[in-house]
């Protein structure tokens, strides 16, 4: 007994938190329905087949009247969300609520890269003009380049607006970074003041992410972007 090697006697462990599809093979489950429902769950950024599955277990807990509404509401988001047309921002109506608003300083524009940028923004209380939402960023490694996102139309604006300022508050990334630049070669012979968020936010981070003070204080003290450029 002695001579036993002392590796041979550790019993293998399981990795029970990994997300790995191994962990669920097809042929264990034992529905086609369930499976097929981990599968889409598990589509959704951050979720593996382990959450899927818990989500999916919790719905068959609920009642038929929880499970229609929810079915109702992701309908109803295929059907009826639209992108407004000045700004693309996410809307229910073909303008949305910032553009419509009279109270909002229409010659001011800020860029930014989605609808999360425009909740942070908003969140603040301190921003009182109006948005153009990208719908992306320059990003050659992703095969993103400038016709993919909202740029033209951005340009359209300035041409057939009056506008006085353009505010570029994207994320303080490469990606944000080399979509700023891109931007100001583009815009910077248009008669519009180009401003920039103050460096409040750290070079990295998603305008998601930033807390409401850091972010009110970034967009009150905008500073001219060429002022960035000579760092």
């Amino acid at each position: 007994m002695n001579n036993i090697k002392e590796g041979c006697m550790k019993p293998k462990l399981l990795n029970f938190e990994s997300e790995s599809t191994e962990i669920y093979p097809v042929e264990k489950f034992p529905s086609k329905t369930l499976e097929k429902a981990v599968e889409v769950f598990s589509s959704l950024p951050g979720v593996g087949k382990k959450t899927a599955l818990r989500y999916v277990l919790h719905l068959l807990k609920e009642d038929s009247g929880t499970i229609e509404n929810f079915s109702e509401v992701l309908q109803n988001l295929s059907n009826n969300i639209q992108h407004c047309k000045n700004c693309f921002n996410i809307s229910d109506n073909p303008v949305c609520e910032v553009c419509a608003n009279p109270k909002r300083e229409q010659e001011v524009i800020c860029v930014v890269q989605d609808i999360r940028d425009v909740l942070a923004i908003e969140s603040t209380m301190q921003y009182k003009g109006v948005y153009h939402v990208l719908g992306g960023l320059i990003s050659p490694i992703d095969s993103v380049g400038p016709n993919d996102i909202k740029i033209n139309e951005l340009i359209h604006r300035l041409q057939t607006s009056n506008i006085n300022e353009v505010i570029m508050a994207l994320s303080t990334t490469m990606e944000g970074d080399t979509t700023n630049f891109y931007l100001f070669k583009k815009i910077k012979d248009f008669p519009v003041k180009i401003t920039t968020l103050a460096r409040g936010v750290a070079f990295g981070d998603e305008l998601e992410y930033t807390d409401e003070i850091t972010l009110a204080r970034s967009i009150t003290n905008r500073v001219p972007y060429e002022n960035t450029l000579a760092r």
